[in-house]
């Protein structure tokens, strides 16, 4: 029999397969095909290491593997039957491993499964900042009513219409907050990796990587959606902070390696309006880091792309899949693993 190992259980309710998710995955493999669960609970953030001990047990001449990103240790356990890997996750930069290239592979990911919810936490971060959500929260910490500051103009108000959004990539998130963001008026540009392809409905321009300061000069808001990747680490460096217009906010929903956390401290001392991040460096964020105690500075806990949703697309992306492979048709979703995307 051939065999699927779906390490997909998780301490993290939200994140945990229910059992209509695996019932519906044997279904797709049918006969001929045993899939084996992991019960132990496994990292749902798709960063990498060896994996349990119970999931390298399982993945022994296994076929399929299906979890959160590919540990290392399972890909060893898999070596010499493992054809395709599926990550939950949309990141794959810890999956692919000297040890999992040595399989030969197939990698398929996530990207696009989050795109809704991460569109609807970025408007609703872009709306935070033009509404001088930053001023009210600091305001209502101190318990003082602070209505002067709003109309006396220290507090800049502005509207959705005619607010410039300056997107850092045009994936699946890219082109979903791009949708909302036209049809709220805002004037939508971008950059992306490969420019001359045919322009996402919303987006009025779009650019190459090189044109990422010229991005900068024209967003009131900037939205790096990107994935990550050895060429886009520290991608929004202090050159393109420094280029953003005066107020100008910044939000990231990416990964946290995109962006130069102490630059844009400094930029925020200087020019910026403000920042909503969901994603760092270093996570959990380390409790004394500058970033949580700057007044302009909105954080989140790396959940943009939390939603009760999430398992009716995971599931019918993972179904889709299987019956594309059982059936030798080309996989959603494959990952260049030159690209790392």
């Amino acid at each position: 029999m051939r065999r699927v190992v779906v390490d997909l259980a998780s301490p993290r309710p939200v994140w945990n397969a229910p059992p209509s998710a695996l019932r519906a995955i044997r279904r797709a493999f049918g006969r001929g095909w045993t899939v084996v669960p992991v019960r132990a609970g496994a990292s749902s953030d798709g960063v990498g290491g060896a994996g349990t001990a119970a999931a390298m047990a399982a993945a022994s001449g296994a076929e399929v593997y299906i979890g959160w990103g590919v540990p290392s240790g399972v890909a060893a356990a898999a070596h010499g039957t493992l054809r395709w890997a599926h990550t939950a996750a949309a990141g794959v930069g810890a999956s692919i491993t000297p040890v999992f290239r040595a399989t030969g592979a197939r990698l398929t990911n996530s990207r696009g499964v989050h795109a809704e919810p991460m569109g609807d936490w970025v408007v609703t971060a872009i709306g935070f900042c033009l509404r001088g959500f930053h001023n009210a929260v600091e305001a209502q910490r101190a318990r003082r009513w602070a209505k002067g500051p709003f109309t006396d103009g220290t507090v800049r108000v502005r509207e959705f219409a005619g607010t410039r959004v300056g997107l850092v990539g045009l994936g699946g998130i890219g082109r979903a907050v791009a949708r909302r963001c036209r049809a709220l008026g805002m004037d939508v540009s971008a950059v992306r990796r490969t420019p001359t392809r045919r322009l996402p409905r919303g987006v009025r321009w779009v650019g190459g990587p090189d044109d990422l300061i010229t991005l900068a000069r024209r967003s009131d808001v900037l939205v790096i959606a990107a994935p990550h990747t050895a060429r886009t680490t520290c991608l929004v460096d202090r050159h393109v902070l420094a280029a953003l217009p005066r107020g100008a906010y910044v939000v990231n929903v990416a990964r946290g390696e995109l962006l130069d956390e102490s630059a844009l401290l400094a930029a925020l001392d200087r020019h910026l309006g403000g920042a909503v991040l969901d994603v760092f460096d270093r996570e959990p964020l380390p409790r004394d880091h500058p970033l949580w105690t700057h007044p302009r500075v909105m954080i989140s806990p790396h959940v943009s792309g939390v939603t009760d949703r999430f398992w009716e697309r995971e599931t019918a992306l993972i179904v889709d899949n299987a019956r594309r492979y059982r059936g030798g048709r080309r996989l959603r979703n494959l990952v260049n693993l030159d690209r790392e995307y």
